[in-house]
């Protein structure tokens, strides 16, 4: 479970800053601890670009879905042992 420590309007960023700033945020989280996005539409790009950079650490929970609306809770976990630097996905053998 996550602790929610912001809020956060995205619509209210200009669209350019808007994923660098989420990066920052997300940064800065300790595991365990989340913030809550409100958007206009559902940011499926932003999910896969936060997954790319910090692989097995993101937790993502839609709370709202559209129409009109998105709400998604982004927090920090702990990165799975399976994709770490000590798996066998590290040289490429698995695929993942």
């Amino acid at each position: 479970m996550n602790t929610t420590v912001a809020e956060i309007d995205v619509r209210t960023i200009p669209p350019y800053e808007r994923h660098a700033q989420l990066f920052n945020r997300f940064d800065a989280l300790q595991v365990g601890e989340a913030f809550v996005i409100v958007n206009d539409h559902n940011p499926v790009p932003l999910h896969m670009q936060l997954e790319g950079r910090t692989p097995g650490q993101v937790a993502w929970t839609y709370l709202q879905q559209g129409p009109d609306l998105w709400r998604v809770q982004i927090g920090k976990q702990q990165a799975s042992k399976h994709h770490g630097e000590d798996s066998c996905c590290s040289g490429g053998a698995c695929g993942g």
